[in-house]
């Protein structure tokens, strides 16, 4: 069979060069409700791989191409010693896993998986190498495989996807309007960072992942919705606003700042419906990427700011202006090339100042779950890379909110970590406040 390589965009080309820094890895784990049978789990796992083509990946960099060059998977599966019910190893493995790097030889696995035991029940977890698949291919991957071991002996055909996208990986693809309002809004995004404080970094060698994860329950998650739908607002905005005023409770001082006293976020998004690729099967990363920017003064209602929020989120979906990142990311990587391995870690802190950012997706529409007799849980962690020293990655599931806190223990304490997860799980008292 005859391999045709896939073309390196820009968001992979740089995930490469963060990855150069420190593992960039990312990790979805399913919940299964029921006690699993590991053999027949790794069984089904080579298959699919194996048949989707997605085993044995090389890397060109100079070419700035890869290709899947087949052959049959050694897909190990590690399991925890976790006790049932308890959550604490899980996150510890998760941890480790993002701080664990695929060693890249000349060929090699994008994908490990672990189980992690519990009641009457077991979580999968798949890591991947980011640079090669987004949030959006892995969640169709982690669904076949769940649904192939659930059907046992009826093994059914495995969907085949298209791993070498060479037509999308230029930029010829983007839309030709919509970057060029991206290249217009340059002197605005410039300046916008320009306002923005920057976090600390203690240890700017220091690039190790942490984490933590919590949920939200179905009374908060209603409680947000009917809230966000009052202000005019979408349940991301007021996300985003959430942790905007979680990031002022820890940044006091910024508001003595005669210059910087802005936190800015940023925010990724899914452009395979604007690259026309949904529903094709194409494995890959496809995604853009935008900032949003406030000074949260002292007192300003959660209201005001998912207003003010709003305002910028909706000029920048009108304009597609998400969509243009591929370039602000190519620009970056450019001037981060020209800095030594030491200025590459400290590029974004310096020139590009985000607090934190969100990765948002609703599992209901792509994996529904209300109809289903042995429903499953989902949750994601994503590395921070050196762009940002905090990713959230919020995953909908049914009636519940999984969020998955990724930080640099270097920028952030633990204690600070429990006060931004108390501003999303208590947020009773700040609704209330501003209804």
């Amino acid at each position: 069979m005859l391999f045709m390589p896939g073309r390196l965009n820009a968001f992979q080309q740089s995930m490469l060069g963060w990855n150069d820094l420190h593992p960039y890895n990312a990790v979805h784990v399913v919940r299964i409700p029921e006690s699993p049978e590991v053999e027949r789990l790794k069984t089904v796992i080579c298959r699919i791989l194996e048949e989707k083509g997605l085993t044995g990946l090389r890397l060109d960099r100079n070419a700035g191409t890869y290709e899947y060059c087949g052959g049959a998977p050694a897909q190990d599966i590690r399991t925890l010693s976790v006790e049932p019910g308890g959550f604490a190893g899980l996150g510890q493995e998760i941890e480790r896993q993002l701080n664990t790097p695929f060693i890249q030889g000349e060929r090699f696995s994008p994908f490990r998986f672990f189980i992690a035991p519990g009641l009457e029940s077991f979580s999968l977890g798949l890591v991947y190498f980011h640079p090669i698949a987004d949030a959006d291919c892995i969640l169709g991957l982690l669904r076949e495989i769940v649904e192939t071991y659930w059907r046992r002996g009826n093994s059914g055909p495995v969907a085949p996807v298209d791993r070498h996208p060479a037509r999308w990986g230029n930029h010829e693809c983007l839309p030709v309007m919509a970057i060029a309002r991206k290249l217009a809004n340059f002197p605005v995004s410039i300046r916008n960072l320009r306002k923005s404080c920057r976090p600390i970094y203690h240890d700017t060698g220091n690039l190790d992942n942490a984490f933590s994860f919590f949920s939200l329950n179905p009374e908060v998650l209603a409680a947000m919705v009917q809230f966000a739908k009052s202000l005019g607002v979408t349940l991301n905005d007021l996300f985003l606003a959430l942790l905007m005023k979680a990031i002022a409770l820890l940044t006091p001082e910024r508001t003595q700042d005669p210059r910087r006293k802005e936190i800015s976020l940023g925010c990724i998004v899914n452009i395979r419906k604007d690259l026309g690729l949904q529903d094709r099967g194409v494995f890959g990363v496809f995604l853009g990427s935008f900032m949003v920017h406030h000074n949260v003064p002292v007192g300003v209602k959660l209201a005001d700011v998912a207003r003010d929020l709003r305002q910028q989120t909706l000029r920048i979906k009108q304009g597609r202006l998400y969509v243009g990142a591929a370039i602000e990311l190519a620009i970056g990587r450019f001037m981060a090339n020209l800095c030594s391995k030491t200025g590459r870690k400290t590029f974004y802190q310096k020139n590009y100042p985000l607090w934190g950012g969100l990765s948002n997706i609703d599992l209901n529409p792509i994996w529904p779950q209300a109809e289903e007799a042995r429903p499953i849980d989902y949750f994601r962690a994503v590395s921070t890379g050196p762009v940002t020293p905090l990713v959230v990655s919020i995953t909908t599931v049914a009636r519940v909110v999984n969020i998955g806190l990724t930080y640099r223990s270097t920028v952030f304490s633990a204690a600070e970590i429990e006060c931004i997860k108390r501003c999303f799980m208590e947020p009773a008292d700040l609704l209330a406040d501003n209804l």
